[in-house]
C-alpha cells in the first residue's frame, strides 16, 4: 500500500490531520489499533463553550452543557459557583472520534480499524510501515511522511532522553465509569461539573462527575503516580467516592453502563523530540495532555491544527519542486507568513516552537502546580493548604473559575494564590 501520509492513532488529533490532509486531496491512511471505535472512550471530555465553535464540532458530539462548578473536599465541605448562562459542553468521546474519522473517509482517507504499528523503516525518502491486524496478519504501508498519533504510548517516536529535570515524564492513572440514574436523581446532576478534592477523596489525584446524556453522568478518579509512595488501587477508591455522592447505588438504584481507564504520560517543560526525520508526533506523544486537570483533547485537535498547514506546505513542496510555493517563515505574532527572502524551506522545523505558543506561556507553571498539588496531596497538611486556597476564590464568579482551569489564568487571583503557587503555604 502506497500513500503520501499515514496517521498511527484515530483519536482526536489523528483523525483531526487525517481529515484536514484528505480535505486538501491527499492520499492518507489512518491507521488504528482498536476495530471498534466504541471502545477505550476513556476521557471526561469537558471544554469551554468557545471550543465547539473554534473546531467546528456539530452538536451530534456534544453529550450535555454545563454553567456551574461544585468541588467536594477537602473533607466534608462543598462550594459552588453557577453561571447564568452555559460555560462550556462534555463531549461525548466516542461521538466524536467516529465523527472525525467518519469526516475522514468522506473526504477520500483511508481508514484500517483494528491495525497496531509494529515499526518503521527508512528506505530513501520513504518509511515502510509495518502494521498488524487483528487476526496477526501484516502489511506494509510506504509513505513520504508518518504521524504518530498514538497518544501517550508513543508507539512510534519513543519515549524522550532524560531531560535531566526533576520532573522529567510524569505518569497519571485513571478510572472512570458511565453510569445511568433514575432521572429524578440525574436533573441535580446536569447542569455543572463535580471535583472532588482532597486526600480523603482521592489521595495524590481527584474525583469527578460529568453530565452525560440523560439521565447518565460519566464519574472518576485519577492520581499522578508516585514511585516513592505506596498507592491503593483505583478500584476501591472509586467505589468509596460513588458510595459518598450516590448513597443509593447500593440498593440497585444506579447502573454502570461502561467502565473504562487510561493512563497519561506528559513531560512539564514539554521540550521532548517533536520528530525524527520523516517521522512527526501529535497529541500526548509530545505532551499536549493538561497535568493539572487531564484535560486532552482540545490540546490534541490545536497539536494537528498546528501541524497541518506546515505538513501541507511541505506536501507541496515535494510536489511542485522546491522553492513552489514560497517557503514560509514564522511570523513575530506566532503565526506563518510568506518569505520573500531565502528563509528555509524546512517549515516543520518551526513545529515545535508554533505548538508551545498555541498551547500558551502559562502552560509550563500549570504543569509544575499540578506536580505541587496532586504529588503532594495525601495528608492532613496538605489538605489544609489546599482549603486555604479554595476558600481564597470564594465569592468569585464561575466564570473567573473556568479561566483558571481552561486558560491557566493563575494571575487572576494575584496575592492570594501566589503562597501556594510558590510553595510558601
Amino acid at each position: 500500500m502506497r500513500c503520501r501520509v499515514l496517521v498511527v492513532g484515530a483519536g482526536p488529533a489523528g483523525a483531526e490531520l487525517c481529515r484536514i490532509l484528505a480535505r486538501a486531496g491527499i492520499a492518507v491512511v489512518l491507521a488504528e489499533r482498536l476495530a471498534d471505535l466504541r471502545l477505550a472512550a476513556f476521557s471526561s471530555a469537558a471544554v469551554p463553550l468557545e471550543a465547539l465553535d473554534r473546531f467546528g464540532l456539530p452538536a451530534s458530539v456534544v453529550a450535555a452543557r454545563w454553567r456551574g462548578w461544585e468541588l467536594a473536599g477537602p473533607g466534608e465541605q462543598r462550594r459552588r459557583w453557577v453561571a447564568e448562562t452555559p460555560l462550556g459542553a462534555v463531549l461525548d468521546f466516542v461521538s466524536l472520534r467516529q465523527w472525525l474519522v467518519e469526516e475522514a473517509r468522506s473526504w477520500g482517507a483511508q481508514v484500517l480499524l483494528g491495525h497496531r504499528a509494529l515499526g518503521f523503516e527508512a528506505r530513501g525518502d520513504q518509511l515502510h510501515t509495518t502494521l498488524q491486524a487483528a487476526d496477526g496478519s501484516r502489511r506494509q504501508v510506504a509513505s513520504d511522511w508518518l504521524i504518530d498519533a498514538s497518544g501517550q504510548a508513543r508507539a512510534l517516536l519513543g519515549d524522550p532522553p532524560s531531560s535531566g529535570s526533576r520532573h522529567g515524564l510524569v505518569s497519571g492513572v485513571g478510572l472512570e465509569w458511565l453510569i445511568r440514574l433514575p432521572r429524578e436523581q440525574w436533573q441535580p446532576w446536569s447542569e455543572r461539573l463535580l471535583f472532588a478534592l482532597g486526600s480523603g477523596w482521592v489521595s495524590q489525584g481527584y474525583g469527578w462527575v460529568f453530565p452525560m446524556q440523560r439521565p447518565c453522568l460519566k464519574v472518576g478518579v485519577c492520581r499522578l503516580q508516585d514511585p516513592g509512595r505506596p498507592q491503593e488501587p483505583l478500584g476501591p477508591v472509586l467505589h468509596r467516592l460513588i458510595g459518598r455522592l450516590f448513597p443509593g447505588c447500593g440498593s440497585g438504584e444506579l447502573e454502570v453502563l461502561d467502565r473504562h481507564g487510561g493512563r497519561i504520560r506528559s513531560t512539564v517543560e514539554r521540550r521532548e523530540p517533536h520528530r525524527r526525520g520523516r517521522l512527526i508526533a501529535v497529541v500526548d506523544a509530545v505532551s499536549t495532555a493538561n497535568l493539572l486537570g487531564g484535560e486532552g483533547i482540545r490540546h490534541a485537535l490545536t497539536s494537528s491544527r498546528v501541524l497541518a498547514p506546515l505538513l501541507l506546505h511541505t506536501l507541496a513542496q515535494e510536489s511542485r519542486g522546491a522553492g513552489s510555493p514560497p517557503p514560509l517563515r514564522l511570523a513575530r505574532s506566532g503565526g506563518l507568513a510568506q518569505s520573500g527572502g531565502p528563509a528555509s524551506a524546512d517549515v516543520l522545523a518551526g513545529y515545535p516552537l508554533l505548538l508551545r505558543r498555541a498551547l500558551g506561556r502559562r502552560w509550563s507553571l500549570s504543569g509544575r502546580l499540578a506536580c505541587r498539588t496532586w504529588l503532594g496531596l495525601h495528608d492532613a497538611r496538605a489538605d489544609a493548604r489546599l482549603e486555604r486556597l479554595l476558600r481564597s476564590l470564594e465569592g468569585q464568579p464561575a466564570e473567573v473559575l473556568s479561566d483558571l482551569l481552561f486558560s491557566y489564568r493563575f494571575e487572576r487571583y494575584g496575592l492570594r494564590a501566589l503562597p501556594y503557587l510558590l510553595g510558601w503555604s
